[in-house]
């Protein structure tokens, strides 16, 4: 394998038939992976070297809990790995992690979401079902329910991405998150999907198909409307968030453990309980990622910490303790800001140190 296919793949220049004549190539042995790390770490020192430089980035507004609000501008110099935000593996000696969104189709074959082009996708017989765009697939069309093929579609850490179903319901994909879903829906049943990880569905009306969203132990039930899930299966819970219209929680295995929700709700399912409470919510709160936008409100740094994770692609380790107790309220818009950007501003109301190594960031008391 040539240096110069490799600097094409890492400077997101390749074919499709090159990237995964690369992917063979590095699978192949333990040289070839290694010779394709060195030529990594070359191509980024020239163009980190070239290109990194400092930016004035726009407001970012947090307010910590019982403190007073505060607004800062400033530059910062932005992380390197979000300069390489271009790589489609993550190569190490343990694993192998897939950095594309991947499209994996009803007879087993992959498609990785890439390019600028737009693309036509066919199935196993050759028949146009969808039109792949860099940033949302569309897909159109109903066939009989024996013919009913499922596929599903991978979101990587650091990415979002949009689906359009056949019915004309818009799907958002959030970062870490893959959904299960017919290319083309049946002309009987109810529309199922199934999703791990968090999605904003816009569901297209049909009465005589109901749509059925399945996560972890629960189904969201919906004629026609605009809710919210999170379903990550390191979460204890699993919530549901309705803008608009009216959807149901029930519980997979018994389906007479359900709840009703009215537009500006919240419904939360338990794992270990197996319940399901309600409760009234700010629903723009749960719906900012899909603007590109963090919104947060009394929120525990635990838990801010697992949302950058997921869409900065970075491991958070935090090993202070007032860090840990504290809650904040602000808003963060995604592009704009770094993850440098957000530890600096939050330590500013509880100081803290942090450290980079790679993708891992461990934060600890002050010194």
């Amino acid at each position: 394998m040539t240096s110069e296919i490799i600097y094409k793949y890492l400077s997101n220049e390749a074919s499709e038939q090159e990237v995964q004549a690369l992917f063979d190539w590095i699978e192949a042995s333990e040289e070839n992976k290694k010779q394709f790390i060195k030529t990594k770490k070359i191509w980024a020192f020239t163009t980190l070297s070239s290109d990194l430089s400092i930016e004035t980035v726009p407001v970012i507004q947090m307010k910590p809990k019982n403190s007073i609000r505060q607004y800062l501008q400033y530059a910062a110099i932005f992380l390197v790995f979000l300069a390489l935000g271009t790589t489609f593996y993550l190569f190490n000696s343990k694993s192998e992690t897939p950095k594309e969104i991947v499209l994996e189709l009803g007879d087993g074959r992959l498609e990785y979401i890439s390019g600028k082009k737009e693309t036509a996708l066919l199935n196993d017989k050759g028949d146009l079902i969808a039109k792949k765009f860099p940033t949302e697939i569309i897909y159109f069309g109903k066939v009989q329910d024996h013919k009913v093929i499922y596929n599903t579609l991978s979101v990587p850490y650091g990415k979002r991405f949009k689906l359009k179903l056949s019915d004309g319901t818009i799907v958002s994909l959030n970062a870490g998150s893959s959904l299960r879903y017919p290319e083309q829906f049946g002309l009987n049943g109810n529309r199922n999907v199934y999703l791990t990880g968090e999605a904003f569905f816009e569901v297209a009306k049909d009465k005589e198909h109901p749509f059925v969203v399945n996560a972890n132990q629960v189904d969201i039930k919906v004629l026609g409307t605009k809710f919210n899930v999170s379903a990550y299966p390191e979460n204890p819970t699993v919530n549901s968030t309705l803008l608009e219209g009216s959807i149901q929680m029930s519980e997979t295995a018994d389906p007479s453990n359900v709840i009703l929700l009215e537009p500006n709700q919240m419904a939360t399912w338990q794992n270990n309980t197996k319940k399901i409470t309600l409760k009234n919510v700010d629903v723009s709160l749960y719906s900012a990622w899909t603007k590109g936008e963090l919104a947060f409100k009394d929120t525990p740094f635990s838990t801010i910490a697992k949302i950058i994770q997921r869409t900065y692609d970075v491991e958070i380790i935090n090993e202070n303790s007032d860090l840990a107790r504290q809650n904040f309220t602000g808003t963060i818009n995604i592009s704009e800001s770094s993850v440098e950007n957000i530890l600096d501003l939050l330590k500013r109301d509880t100081p803290f140190n942090y450290s980079i190594k790679q993708k891992t960031i461990t934060i600890t008391n002050p010194r």
